[in-house]
């Protein structure tokens, strides 16, 4: 049964990253059960219901032989430090497994637990109001504070500013990409890219080589709705990105709020409607949210116990450290090191070294001794 359930995901991943091949093609070979032929022909693909074009680019893709030992030595996933999860997979997310036509793959980098933990996305404007980016701030912090993780695009605007507000909180954040998940989009979140992949956990159901085009933002706002038991819309004009991550989340029948803007600004045109109209309810803080989801604390204790229990939460001696913190700690308990042998071993530059060392020294992790030694405490 086991290698039964292998060959199944690896016949889906097979099929996802093939040009053209579409959700229902996919289903119509799970339907058919077609991880059990490990040899494919025109004819039989034809037959379980694929257009000639589409079978012909399956045949195309595996021309080279058995298309279950295709790409088994260096996936293009594994090589981004990726992993693919498919609706077969434990770890697949529940709550994306309730909407309609969930994702057959996500490529996932980062901390797999976030896909667990009951989430409230952050949306809104691109170009947002000093209003709007202290409201994001606040909303994100207190949230991710609270242990609720904050889910989002990684867009410019309120989507940066919530990501960036979370990342260190107990909830962490979860970046859905429209780009594949080895690049960033926009170019300027390059650093916050890199964050959320080392503390918080980065999505995406696009496959890796693939050009961006517009059709993809709507499918990631899908995606951003889909994880969260919430939305929280902040700024965003009547036609805005953010406002079809709302109309998503509606039509997943998850709760949808906003923070009221000005009347007069343009930005707030997105919120105020929702609120206006009934579809969201009106907010101006996190404990908003947990009072009209009531089971939310609940989740959230039986979440962070769980991880101590389990022992998947970080060790104690090293809360609160950054995961180049752990490294330089963990090179020093092995034996005393000089700032020079430790830049050989971790290949961190120098200054960044040299200020991770002294903020590990005011945290009373590690010791400079005499001979500018530092040892582990």
């Amino acid at each position: 049964m086991k290698l039964n359930n292998e060959l199944r995901r690896s016949m889906v991943v097979a099929f996802y990253e093939i040009p053209g091949i579409g959700w229902h093609s996919i289903k119509k070979a799970i339907e058919h059960q077609l991880w059990l032929k490990p040899i494919w022909t025109l004819e039989l693909l034809i037959g379980i219901g694929l257009k000639k074009d589409q079978a012909q680019a399956v045949m195309n893709r595996f021309a080279a032989g058995r298309w279950d030992l295709a790409d088994k030595s260096a996936p293009a996933a594994a090589r981004a430090g990726a992993v693919t999860l498919t609706p077969f997979d434990k770890e697949y997310p529940y709550n994306l497994r309730q909407i309609d036509q969930p994702p057959w793959v996500l490529y996932a980098k980062g901390n797999l637990d976030l896909l667990h933990a009951p989430s409230v996305a952050i949306v809104g404007t691109r170009v947002p109001t000093a209003y709007g980016r202290h409201s994001a701030r606040e909303m994100s912090k207190e949230l991710s504070d609270l242990g609720l993780t904050v889910v989002s695009g990684l867009a410019k605007g309120i989507d940066s500013l919530a990501h960036e507000a979370a990342l260190d909180g107990a909830g962490g954040t979860i970046a859905v990409l429209p780009t594949p998940i080895d690049t960033c989009y926009p170019s300027e979140n390059r650093s916050l890219f890199r964050a959320i992949a080392e503390k918080g956990l980065l999505v995406s159901e696009t496959p890796i080589g693939t050009t961006l085009h517009p059709g993809q933002f709507p499918q990631r706002n899908r995606i951003i709705a889909g994880l969260s038991v919430g939305t929280v819309v902040v700024e965003g004009a009547k036609r805005s990105g953010s406002l079809i991550t709302a109309k998503y989340a509606l039509d997943m029948s998850r709760e949808l709020f906003a923070i009221p803007g000005q009347i007069s600004s343009p930005k707030s045109e997105g919120p105020n409607d929702l609120i206006k109209k009934g579809s969201a309810k009106l907010i101006s803080c996190a404990t908003d949210i947990i009072e009209e989801l009531r089971w939310l604390p609940a989740a959230i204790e039986k979440r962070l116990k769980s991880k101590t229990d389990t022992g998947t939460a970080i060790d104690n001696s090293a809360l609160g450290l950054t995961a180049e913190e752990r490294q330089v700690v963990g090179f020093l308990q092995d034996q005393p090191l000089s700032i020079n042998e430790l830049h050989e071993l971790s290949a961190i530059p120098f200054g960044h070294l040299n200020a991770l060392l002294i903020n590990l020294c005011i945290k009373r992790k590690i010791e400079l001794q005499p001979g500018s030694i530092y040892i582990a405490l």
